[in-house]
């Protein structure tokens, strides 16, 4: 009988190990994201692109041998959660990479604290384009996006050349606005001008924008870029044009066209320029927008095609190409040195780029706009 039992003990014990070693095979990533709050829907379609290549991944063996698994935590778009979350995941799952992230001032508080720098390891594709994350660089920090720099300089150039001189700008009023408006100011610099106008926001009070819309309106601008989120945006569309300002209205890419759409009316966004640093999703003239739209529809049916997923996807394929080229044993040192030998990355169509002084993996720009019938127009 206590041979009985000592048998019974070691298969226990032997199950409960396979158990372990099943769990610590799997590469374990961290992602926190704003699944609640004011940009939930951002946030809910930025994971949904990298869940959709990580389960065909694992569908197809994983990477040599070994899944994916990503923890998954929200932070309500609040900093201080990202902290939290961020300190919790890295003591308590041990990620490989951290992956994903949204939002300006919820990536810079990982910055002020280290926490990258004291994990070593890597966030990769933070949506967020502010300067502030990237000069001075942060090797820890890997971006696939176009800075909110580069968008502002586009639109503020592309106007420019169509004969538009007077300009304002919309902006959240934190770290994520403000890297807009100071792109849009010194787009303008260069032109020997200056902002007629501008206007800000209280990040927790998307749709309270009246005093931007009072701020700007009298000035009579011709055009005004909008460095804000979904809801402020709309809000901030509807309240100008009962002002009966006609200026040409310009967003960067971190808006949702589809969003305006349902919150301000087509009538209302007609017209409304959005630029954007990712291929077109809604049609499948790259080959990668071919693999998002299909794997999309495979593994995240009930989820929205859209710029956000579309980014989320690229830079999903991009982490499982430095973690498959880390090798069997891949380390956080490992895959941080071969995100960076990823100098000219072709993921079907579309390039991302690194290297020793680089983590900009992109500068792509591209102005849409909001056409008849709320298509979006290249």
């Amino acid at each position: 009988m206590g041979w009985m039992k000592l048998l019974g003990a070691c298969a226990l014990w032997a199950a409960a190990a396979g158990a372990g070693a099943g769990a610590a095979d799997d590469i374990v990533l961290g992602q926190v994201a704003p699944l609640t709050g004011t940009i939930a829907g951002t946030g809910d379609e930025y994971v949904a692109g990298g869940a959709a290549y990580f389960a065909h991944v694992n569908a197809n063996g994983g990477i040599l041998g070994r899944k994916i698994r990503v923890v998954t935590k929200d932070d309500s778009y609040k900093p201080e959660q990202t902290l939290a979350h961020t300190r919790a995941l890295l003591a308590d799952d041990k990620p490989l990479a951290l992956f994903g992230y949204v939002g300006t001032g919820n990536v810079l508080a990982l910055n002020k604290n280290k926490v990258l720098e004291e994990a070593g390891i890597a966030l990769m594709a933070p949506y967020t384009g502010a300067q502030d994350l990237r000069e001075p660089m942060n090797p820890h920090i890997f971006h696939i996006r176009a800075s909110y720099t580069d968008e502002t300089s586009r639109m503020v150039e592309h106007l420019h050349t169509i004969g538009l001189r007077r300009f304002a700008v919309m902006y959240q009023d934190d770290p994520f606005g403000k890297s807009g408006l100071a792109g849009a100011e010194r787009a303008l610099e260069k032109l020997g001008m200056k902002l007629v106008a501008q206007g800000g926001y209280d990040r927790t009070k998307p749709e309270e924008i009246g005093a931007a819309v009072k701020a700007i309106a009298p000035s009579n601008p011709d055009a005004i870029i909008m460095v804000s989120v979904n809801r402020a945006s709309a809000a901030f569309i509807k309240e100008l044009r009962k002002t009966g300002s006609s200026a040409r209205l310009f967003s960067i890419s971190v808006v949702n066209f589809k969003e305006l759409l349902k919150n301000a009316g087509e009538d209302t966004v007609r017209g409304v320029g959005i630029s954007q640093v990712m291929p077109y999703p809604y049609s499948p003239m790259l080959p990668v927008v071919r693999e998002f739209r299909e794997l999309m529809a495979r593994y995240q049916p009930s989820k929205t095609i859209s710029y956000a997923s579309m980014e989320s996807f690229v830079a999903a394929k991009v982490l499982v190409e430095a973690i498959r080229r880390a090798g069997p044993n891949p380390t956080r040192q490992k895959v941080m040195a071969q995100l960076e030998s990823l100098v000219n990355h072709d993921v079907g169509g579309f390039h991302v780029g690194f290297g020793p002084g680089n983590r900009v993996g992109s500068r792509f720009v591209e102005v849409t706009v909001i056409g008849q019938g709320g298509r979006l127009i290249r």
